[in-house]
């Protein structure tokens, strides 16, 4: 029962040319390819036989690029209908690239007719996303985003890499405006939706968390079978509101819950918690990742493979054998220092929950090197005045505040302060202030470059 078998995905298979122009509504104005071996958008990348879909953005046009993209690829999608012809290649012709790539990805979905799990929320998705593939690849062959490919163009393209073997795909949603997760429900079609947590981010564009809040949960509107995190009552007082009739599968620590942990102790590296999974036995799990927000995402990605039949001892290998992912909450050694980094986003709540690993896990100074929060619209300055008084009340010895919105938690901090305005004079300064024994944590928005901390 020990030997669990880790199932590796099989490449692609072939995309027919009359699937591409049934789902696009395209059509072919130059060569004759009957088929390609995948889609890409990024001209250095292509691989040979794939199809290059020309998207226009707002400082780039891939139709500048069909030549470079041609001499591997074995066709285009464009919207331009004169395009000069190149030996042995296929164009083909659609109103919108962009659409056409959803749609594809939308046809090749229906058309192998796998179960799609999706996940969204404010924090934890892309963690929850590889813990959930890494459950259901003990037993079945699984698709899921690259990285942190989860909006209307890193999904879909995600999803044409769909293939014949495949019998599960994971899939995060991410969002940053209302209609966006109604909008990848619609070309991903998931059968059951995760749902993390609900809180403050990206309100530039959403305006309040109560916009928030209903447009993660516009993902009920699409799968029959929701897993929830009952421990988030903000959480769940909108899917009460909402009147889900489907099937709510719940996971937690502090309210009752069919997947639930007891025993949860935090060490210094790692975690380690009894995991109860309904009427299945419990077990107990030590995943190498840390912090307490990690339990809850352990918990919605078992509560999948409960689901989808995991037995409990090879959801205990995939969990255990877990070794997170890279930049967030990642430790490192320098020089007798331990460095905490978290440098992929930062939101009131994903930066409340790294500062207080930073103290948990604290041995000699406590040092928080912190970027501005972005996208925080009018809540922006008091969301971060609100983060320094909580640091007031923590055993933080030097803050290092980056940024013109980090100023204003630094105002409120009560302990010694740096007010900086970039990332590299960050680093300058850690190298004079930093002493063996000192635990730092660098954390910040993906605007903020705080990278070039480590590199200095």
């Amino acid at each position: 029962m020990n030997n669990v078998i880790f199932l590796e995905r099989e490449t692609m298979g072939i995309l027919n040319i009359e699937d591409i122009l049934e789902a696009t509504n395209g059509k072919v104005i130059y060569g004759n390819a009957n088929a390609f071996t995948g889609v890409s958008i990024d001209s250095r990348k292509i691989r040979e036989g794939e199809l290059f879909i020309a998207l226009k953005g707002n400082r780039f046009d891939g139709h500048d690029f069909l030549r470079q993209a041609l001499e591997r690829g074995s066709g285009a999608v464009v919207n331009i209908q004169r395009v000069e012809p190149i030996k042995g290649k296929t164009f083909i012709y659609v109103k919108n690239t962009l659409n056409a790539l959803q749609d594809i990805a939308h046809h090749m979905r229906l058309q192998r007719g796998i179960p799609v799990v999706a996940i969204t929320g404010s924090n934890g998705k892309t963690t929850t996303k590889e813990l959930t593939a890494s459950i259901l690849s003990t037993k079945y062959r699984v698709l899921k985003n690259a990285g942190n490919l989860n909006n209307h163009i890193g999904l879909p393209l995600s999803l044409t890499e769909i293939s014949d073997q495949d019998e599960i795909a994971v899939l995060e949603m991410g969002a940053s405006a209302p209609g966006e997760i109604k909008e990848l429900c619609h070309i991903a079609v998931p059968n059951y939706g995760v749902l993390t947590n609900i809180s403050p981010a990206h309100l530039e564009s959403f305006k309040d968390v109560e916009t928030v809040r209903k447009t993660k949960l516009e993902i009920l509107n699409t799968v029959g079978v929701a897993v929830v995190n009952t421990d988030d009552l903000f959480m769940m007082e909108g899917i009460h509101k909402a009147g889900f009739q489907g099937k709510i599968i719940k996971y937690g620590i502090k309210n009752p819950a069919e997947i639930h942990a007891t025993d949860i102790r935090l060490h210094e590296r790692g975690s380690s918690c009894i995991l109860h999974a309904a009427e299945y036995k419990s077990v107990e799990v030590n995943p190498k990742i840390s912090g307490m927000f990690n339990i809850y995402n352990l918990l919605a990605a078992a509560a999948v493979g409960y689901l989808f039949h995991i037995d409990l001892t090879y959801m205990k290998k995939a969990i255990d054998s877990f070794s997170g992912v890279p930049m967030r909450l990642e430790y490192r050694e320098v020089d007798g220092i331990k460095v905490i980094i978290d440098t992929y986003n930062a939101n009131p709540a994903s930066t409340e929950e790294a500062v207080k690993e930073l103290v948990r896990g604290r041995k000699g100074r406590t040092i928080a090197v912190l970027g501005d929060m972005l996208e925080l619209g009018s809540y922006e300055e008091e969301a971060h005045r609100e983060l320094g008084r909580m640091m007031s009340e923590l055993p933080i010895d030097i803050f290092v505040a980056v940024g013109p919105n980090m100023a204003f938690a630094a105002s409120e901090f009560k302990g010694d302060v740096y007010k900086l305005q970039t990332s590299p004079e960050a680093g300058r300064l850690l190298k004079d202030i930093w002493q063996k024994g000192d635990t730092i944590l660098i954390k910040r928005s993906r605007g903020m470059s705080m990278e070039k901390v480590l590199e200095e």
